[in-house]
């Protein structure tokens, strides 16, 4: 049975269920899952498990990096193109306005979550209730962390720009270029997304979803969980390994108490354990 992750360069127009249904039936393997979803107007980074590795999703990392493009001077019911958009303001922006404005999106942060996304009210998807005419008035705002956010270029003849951002899980990016056009005063809506990374997985090693014909391009571009977990890693001897197959724990002084730490046998990840007084504690065992 595989186990491990796929960096997938999710192509534009395909939600991210779309994805995993294209590679369940290339690869006939049912257990498979992506990290979080990407809308269909976004393409990039998109991380997807493999057999057991489903386990793990939850000790990825979660930050994550986009590039986003805008224009200014129109909104949109969901802050993208996708929506119902307008023009709002012929109102002309400078260079340094925006870097200036930018500024205040650096750092905690809370935001309210656009009409149309995921997001649960109630029992319902918001986008449900958008789409019924019942947006709610009292959206709850998420707290999120931008940790980066630059001004790659700006065209002031078309109004357009390209920003870069790293933020937290949970993050709408066209949430910022909403607010952003609004701090402005001109408008703003965002026209295009890519996202550059997704904890350790980075675009530039991100393989196109059309390269996957077979369950040997799975296998091919299949990683290894130990190289994306950011934990420390513990080599096992025989011995240990053995007690580990009967979810035993192992005798330590290494590491910090809590911490989560790999524990791999012959380069293959054996465990996921966390470390209680001096002993590393079995949390997943893949055995």
């Amino acid at each position: 049975m595989l186990l491990g992750f796929l960096n997938i360069n999710k192509p534009k127009g395909m939600t991210s269920h779309d994805v995993i249904s294209r590679l369940r039936r290339v690869s006939k393997i049912r257990q498979i899952g992506h990290t979080g979803t990407l809308d269909p107007l976004a393409q990039g980074v998109l991380p997807v498990a493999v057999g057991k590795a489903t386990r793990l999703i939850e000790f990825l990392l979660e930050n994550k990096g986009y590039i986003a493009t805008l224009e200014f001077g129109k909104i949109s019911d969901t802050y993208d193109i996708e929506g119902n958009v307008e023009e709002y303001s012929n109102a002309k922006v400078s260079e340094e306005q925006i870097v200036c404005a930018l500024e205040k999106f650096v750092g905690k942060i809370e935001q309210i979550p656009p009409a149309y996304s995921a997001v649960h009210y109630n029992g319902k998807r918001l986008y449900e209730l958008a789409r019924e005419g019942k947006i709610p008035e009292d959206i709850p705002k998420r707290t999120v962390f931008i940790s980066k956010l630059n001004l790659l270029d700006f065209n002031p003849e078309t109004n357009v720009a390209r920003i870069e951002i790293d933020c937290s899980k949970g993050t709408y990016v066209r949430s910022i270029v909403n607010d952003l056009g609004q701090i402005l005063g001109c408008g703003a809506i965002m026209t295009d997304l890519v996202r550059t990374k997704s904890g350790l997985f980075e675009i530039d090693k991100a393989v196109p979803l059309d390269m996957f014909v077979d369950i040997s391009d799975v296998e091919k571009y299949l990683i290894n969980p130990i190289e994306v977990l950011s934990y420390s890693c513990y080599t096992l001897t025989e011995f240990e390994y053995q007690k580990i197959k009967h979810g035993q724990s192992i005798e330590t002084a290494s590491f910090e108490d809590n911490e989560f730490v790999i524990l791999e046998y012959d380069g293959d990840l054996s465990a996921i354990a966390q470390k209680d007084n001096n002993k590393l504690v079995m949390k997943k065992v893949f055995i």
